[in-house]
Order: C-alpha cells, then sequence, then structure tokens
C-alpha cells in the first residue's frame, strides 16, 4: 500500500466514524425533540395521538374550570381552540386570557393532555412563539405607551 493510499484509507475511516457518530447523536436527540404548534396549526396539520409536542396561545377568558388538582381550560390563538387538561398544580401566574404554553400530546378526543404548563413570569412577557403566531395572525398590537398586548 503506498502513501497516498493510506492516508485516503485513514481520512475514508475518520468520515465513517463520524458519520456513525453523528447518526447516534441525532438519533439520541430526536426523542428529546418537542415541536411548538398554535390551534390553528393542528386544525390545518393534525397530530397523532400520544406524539408529544408543545402548544401556546391565551387561555380564553371564561374557559378554567378546576376541580382539585385537575384543571380545564381552553387555549385560543383567536381563530382556533384547544381543550387542555392538565392534572396537576398550575403556576401561579396561570390567569385567563394570558399567554401560556403547554407540553403534552393529544388523546383520543382530541384534548391536549398536559405534562407542563408555563405562564407568563411578568405582565410584559410572553412566550416567544406565541407572540410570532398572534403576529401572524394580526392579533398582536402595542399601546400607545409601547408596551405589548
Amino acid at each position: 500500500m503506498t502513501r497516498k493510499q493510506k492516508k485516503l484509507t485513514l481520512i475514508a475511516g475518520l468520515g465513517l466514524v463520524l458519520a456513525l457518530a453523528a447518526t447516534l447523536i441525532f438519533t439520541a436527540l430526536s426523542d428529546k425533540i418537542t415541536f411548538f404548534y398554535s390551534p390553528s396549526e393542528l386544525v390545518e396539520e393534525p397530530i397523532g395521538v400520544n406524539q408529544p409536542f408543545r402548544i401556546g396561545g391565551l387561555v380564553k377568558e371564561g374557559s378554567w374550570i378546576r376541580e382539585g388538582k385537575k384543571n380545564i381550560f381552553i387555549i385560543t390563538d383567536n381563530a382556533e381552540d384547544i381543550t387542555v387538561i392538565y392534572e396537576e398544580i398550575l403556576p401561579d401566574l396561570f390567569r385567563e386570557g394570558q399567554g401560556v404554553v403547554a407540553e403534552g400530546s393529544l388523546n383520543e378526543n382530541n384534548e391536549f393532555i398536559a405534562t407542563n404548563v408555563l405562564a407568563k413570569h411578568d405582565e410584559n412577557y410572553m412566550p416567544k412563539e406565541v407572540v410570532e403566531t398572534l403576529k401572524e395572525r394580526g392579533e398582536w398590537k402595542r399601546t400607545e405607551d409601547g408596551e405589548n398586548n
């Protein structure tokens, strides 16, 4: 084997090892990736039952029902709504009419079973994904003093 062939063999071997490592990393990470959807996007692109993802929007006014630890509410993007069921204690800042992101999956009844709920942390914050979705729908407005609504 010539010197040039040895170098090419070494480079090919390293390339194979790198490709194998990248494949293993991406396979391991694919289980941890959760996608974000708005209620309208769920209507346009249905998600399978028990497939984990995030949904975000505004908590619809008058939709929150609390039964002990069980919370049922509706997330809306002012175009479509989805019912969310969360069987844990909600964050202290959870309110109707405010932005929220929930992690979980759909059940057979097309209800979102949340495993985690994230509420805004102060009066000026709304999750980035929710803001972008509301802007796309023309629902995002700024007040005269420059604050976001």
